[in-house]
């Protein structure tokens, strides 16, 4: 190869990099824009505080609410490389989609352990602590399997119920009741088209649903 072509090679990839970049960029930041006031106009918080995670990857929010069942609503966006040519496909890869994690915080207590995890979607399992005293199964929802681990079903019927009301259930990654940090937990793919929707849904299953009896002892 000669110095001519690899001088062309060169400008062509740094010419890619360059308009890939750009709009790359952009099409994250108006992602994050339109996920950050779509979820703001469902939840409402009285206050307010955001952690840019750095580049254009996404953000974490964390919201006061203190109102219905909600004291804290916290949730963190981390989207694909769509700026960086060369890591974009690895991350296709490695991460795979675009990740949405919601931590809601509610008054009412938790008091059992309840998990639905897609199966195969962790290369390394999560640790759930007391894992080998909660209950297991193989539940299908939407065509996936989930592995189901509980101390009662009625938690993870629940759980279930809810997966499968919100807009795309193969989504949802992994929803869980933790009693120890009192946190309703839910990871999923977000979409743009059906992210206010879904998180109406999750909202409402905290308000109505963790104060319900099948959840108290």
């Amino acid at each position: 190869m000669d110095n001519a072509t690899l001088f062309a090679i060169i400008f062509v990839i740094a010419g890619a990099s360059t308009l890939q970049f750009y709009k790359g960029r952009k099409l994250n930041l108006q992602l994050m824009q339109h996920y950050l006031r779509s979820i703001e106009e469902v939840v409402k918080p009285e206050d307010k505080d955001y952690v840019w995670l750095g580049g254009y990857i996404g953000f974490r929010a964390s919201y006061k609410v203190n109102r219905d069942n909600i004291r804290k609503f916290e949730y963190t966006l981390t989207l694909l490389p769509r700026h960086s040519l060369l890591y974009f496909p690895i991350a296709l890869l490695t991460s795979r989609h675009d990740k949405i994690y919601f931590v809601i915080r509610p008054f009412a207590e938790i008091k059992r352990e309840a998990h639905l995890i897609q199966k195969g979607y962790y290369r390394l399992k999560p640790n759930i602590e007391n894992e080998e005293f909660l209950q297991r199964e193989t539940i299908e929802i939407a065509g996936k399997e989930y592995e189901a681990l509980y101390e009662k079903k009625r938690d993870v019927v629940k759980l279930k119920e809810l997966v499968e009301s919100l807009s795309k259930p193969h989504n949802v990654k992994h929803v869980s009741l933790t009693p120890k940090t009192n946190v309703f937990y839910v990871l999923m793919k977000p979409e743009p088209e059906t992210i206010e929707k879904d998180v109406e849904k999750l909202v409402r299953f905290t308000n109505e649903k963790l104060r319900e009896s099948p959840f108290s002892p």
